[in-house]
């Protein structure tokens, strides 16, 4: 064993580096998928498939991964790669899948981008609404997107003159790892998805997350802060920095999934006053006076989700979305395309009326929703 970083390990902040001691860095199915197919690609278009492959992630930085599959491509065949996930000491059901691309020359394109990019054995296929994602699409979020094409837009001979490369991306056994995820329950079949949002997988266990939320809100109090901004997720925090231009960096927290235990540390912290900045479907839990968020241990109230929209008048398409969806997304989604934000706005009240009773009304709260781009605040109470 050695105390130094693996070659391509990406170096991290002291404060994180110190949280995460002892524990390894992986990275996440979109890189894999990546850089599988950026080796696809070079055996298409070099006649082998490599041994290795470097690709960037979204940061900037560069890294490298060993590839299954080298060796010659059968001329007019299709170019097959492997790269396998390593998850670091991160508890993933994908850690150890193999990534597989299966990449061949497009002779028309019929997708928005040069390239097709689909979803082979073990990887999902989107079916329902509310994902950000169209129907019947593969299951590859934004992000990883960016960054296969991105990959592919690297390698000699493809995308130049038009030629468009069609990418098949599968996982031996995805559809058993989805089954422990979320993926059938949000209407998303046949395997695994293609995700991550800076490539790296960080490994935090609950104990350790909850417990940094913790440390985070008691480092704020110990300077003399007296509001906390607690955001779901760095997209919402994004948002929440925009909106709460004046309060220090310290003041903001990604509280993840842990909501109610960050309001109360705010208390024994001795604040006076928290803002929750949050999407549709955490707040719409909230609403509903789940203060542990988690996919696992709450699902969002359709049925608060339909009375609200009826309440606030909101259009009969938002109504209707509300039961036919397991996602608040889609309701949020109709209702903004509508411009009928009343039923957004009333989540909101429901959600901070809650937050305040979970402390027994010792903070002064307000509740913001965001847009799923973290680019503005579209509700607030």
């Amino acid at each position: 064993m050695t105390d130094e970083p693996r070659p391509h390990e990406p170096e991290l902040p002291d404060e994180v580096a110190a949280r995460r001691s002892g524990l390894r860095t992986g990275w996440t199915t979109g890189t894999c998928a990546s850089a599988a197919a950026k080796a696809a690609a070079i055996g298409l278009a070099s006649g082998t498939v490599p041994g290795e492959v470097e690709i960037g992630l979204p940061n900037g930085s560069r890294v490298s991964f060993p590839v299954e599959g080298a060796g010659p491509v059968a001329p007019g065949g299709a170019a097959i790669a492997v790269v396998v996930k390593d998850a670091g000491d991160d508890p993933d059901c994908t850690d150890g899948a193999r990534m597989t691309a299966t990449a061949e020359w497009l002779e028309r394109s019929n997708s928005r981008d040069l390239h097709e990019l689909g979803a082979g054995p073990g990887i999902g296929t989107i079916t329902k609404p509310g994902l950000g994602l169209p129907l019947g699409a593969p299951a590859i979020n934004p992000v990883p997107r960016r960054m296969i094409l991105a990959a592919l837009a690297e390698v000699p001979g493809v995308g130049t003159d038009g030629r468009a490369v069609r990418v098949v991306f599968s996982v031996p056994g995805g559809e058993e790892m989805a089954a422990q995820t979320s993926n059938e329950r949000l209407g998303i079949v046949g395997g695994i998805s293609i995700l991550g949002t800076s490539g790296i997988v960080r490994p935090f266990s609950t104990a350790a997350y909850r417990a940094s939320v913790v440390q985070q809100v008691d480092v704020a109090g110990a300077q003399g802060e007296h509001k906390m901004v607690l955001c779901t997720g760095a997209r919402s925090e994004r948002a929440a920095m925009a909106t709460y231009r004046g309060l220090d960096r310290v003041c903001f927290v990604e509280v993840g999934d842990f909501t109610g235990i960050a309001l109360r540390r705010c208390v024994s912290a001795g604040m006076d006053a928290a803002a929750v900045v949050a999407m549709a479907g955490k707040i719409t839990k909230l609403a509903a006076g789940v203060m542990m968020t988690h996919w696992n241990r709450s699902v969002v109230d359709n049925e608060l989700l339909a009375r609200v929209a009826r309440e606030a008048g909101a259009p009969a398409g938002a109504v209707s979305a509300a039961t036919e969806t397991a996602t608040a997304r889609h309701v949020f989604e109709v209702c903004v395309a509508a411009g009928a934000l009343a039923p957004l706005e009333r989540l909101c009240e429901l959600a901070a009326a809650n937050c305040r009773a979970h402390v027994t009304d010792r903070l002064a709260i307000e509740v913001l929703m965001v847009d799923f781009e973290g680019e503005r605040v579209v509700a607030r109470a």
